[in-house]
């Protein structure tokens, strides 16, 4: 691990992480403009319809679906900081394409969709092999206070980003904006590059299922979670929340502006205050769990904060906007805070090797809901009314963190560090990751 003076806060006195932070705070930004300019270049100058509207924004999704699995398995076995490289290099490029193809008379819905399909399998890899390399810089007492920071500069990037979109589109162009989009990838990749940590190329004898091909690499990473009752809960909970979550956001607008009567631009600002939700929990989330415990923490988070998410559906007009400010702000703070304490435990209690199919498998299927919620979100409005939907979507947000209440996380103050941990998880069997593999992590 890369060496740092102690005293101070990570960011002033480890290098490393603060360019690690810095690459990928930039990154999350650029991520978030690009996700309000490649659909406006789509309807404003390419004139597409709803339904390739639609299609541009599921190719993002779409790669965790298709190469998630695969990719955590390569992820764990080569380098972690070059496959972020690569990934950022890729998505400069790419980005900086559609400017340059729409000077040539090139640029089409077709080549946006292109663009994000090709994004969002860059971003899959990036993501996976990010999420397993933090804790190969930092020591492990100061693993907490990274992903708090992480965590919390994601969310604020991403309200700037989804302010700066439109705003930037509309002062050069949403096509000429995209240079400014890969500019973010550009910061990254410059950041990455500087680390001056370096990993070791992985042992093959640390991965026993590496001489078995990919088949069986992907087999681990599912009997990682399946058999694993912490692991387990913690993924299930991720796609019933993700589902519930997308359903209510997808008729949120819809609800905003049709039922309760408000503008586009108190719309946004509403949004913009419910975000910043997530700064607060990213910041929150540490002393909760030195509190109350991490697993205690996580509950209150994921299931205590989520409550107030039955205010939303009572919002109207005038004061009553503050019901739907408190409800979804509560419920971003649970959701951040509750990702910042799982992203610790996953860092402990995962063996290293093993990590980043730990991230691409839970991926795969707490995403895997995602575009049903949106499509449930639009059913119900259709069926029974937008704010009958609102309700249920809404109800759906504390009930998906019924899983947490039903699982070994109710029964003990602190998740396990260890998966060999002396008197925590004594009477739930460990998953057989492979042959001659000893279930133990740092």
């Amino acid at each position: 691990m890369s060496t740092r003076v102690r005293g101070g806060g990570l960011l002033r006195r480890h290098r490393d992480f603060r360019l690690l932070w810095l690459g990928e705070t930039t990154g999350r930004f650029g991520a978030a403009v690009t996700s309000v300019a490649l659909p406006l270049i789509a309807v404003a100058d390419l004139g597409a319809s709803t339904f390739q509207v639609g299609l541009l924004t599921a190719a993002s999704w779409l790669p965790w679906l298709v190469i998630g699995l695969p990719a955590g398995v390569w992820v764990d076995r080569m380098r972690r900081r070059p496959v972020m490289i690569v990934s950022a290099a890729v998505s400069l490029v790419l980005l900086a394409s559609v400017p340059l193809a729409d000077r040539a008379g090139v640029l089409s819905v077709g080549l946006l969709v292109g663009v994000a399909l090709a994004t969002g399998t860059a971003a899959v890899f990036f993501q996976t092999a990010y999420t397993a390399y933090l804790p190969a810089i930092l020591e492990p007492e100061d693993q907490a206070e990274g992903n708090a920071k992480l965590h919390g500069s994601a969310s604020a990037a991403q309200i700037a980003g989804l302010g700066s979109g439109g705003m930037l589109a509309q002062a050069a162009g949403a096509v000429n904006g995209m240079f400014a989009n890969a500019g973010t990838s550009l910061v990254s990749l410059l950041c990455l590059g500087r680390i001056r940590h370096r990993e070791t190329r992985p042992a093959p004898e640390s991965d026993p299922s590496a001489r078995d091909g990919l088949a069986v690499g992907i087999r681990v990473g599912l009997q990682l979670i399946a058999r694993d009752p912490w692991l387990r809960t913690l993924t299930l909970f991720a796609a019933a929340s993700n589902l519930a979550l997308m359903g209510y956001q997808s008729i949120r607008v819809v609800f905003l502006v049709r039922e309760v009567g408000l503008s586009a631009g108190v719309v946004g600002i509403l949004t913009a205050a419910i975000g910043a939700g997530g700064v607060a929990g990213a910041f929150a989330a540490r002393r909760i769990a030195g509190r109350f415990g991490t697993a205690r923490g996580t509950l209150l988070c994921e299931l205590g904060l989520s409550v107030p998410a039955l205010l939303m559906p009572m919002t109207f007009a005038g004061p009553g906007v503050m019901l739907f400010l408190a409800g979804g702000f509560s419920v971003t703070a649970g959701v951040v805070a509750g990702n910042v304490i799982k992203a610790g435990f996953q860092q402990r209690y995962c063996p290293p090797e093993l990590l980043g199919r730990l991230t691409a498998t839970t991926a795969f299927v707490s995403y895997g809901t995602i575009p049903l919620g949106a499509v449930l979100g639009g059913v119900l409005g259709t069926a029974f009314g937008v704010r009958t939907a609102m309700f249920a979507t809404a109800a759906g947000i504390p009930l998906a963190g019924l899983l947490l209440l039903f699982s070994p996380i109710a029964r003990t103050r602190d998740l396990p560090t260890s998966r060999q941990s002396p008197g925590e998880n004594e009477t739930a069997p460990a998953p057989t990751v492979a042959p001659g593999r000893r279930n133990a992590s740092e």
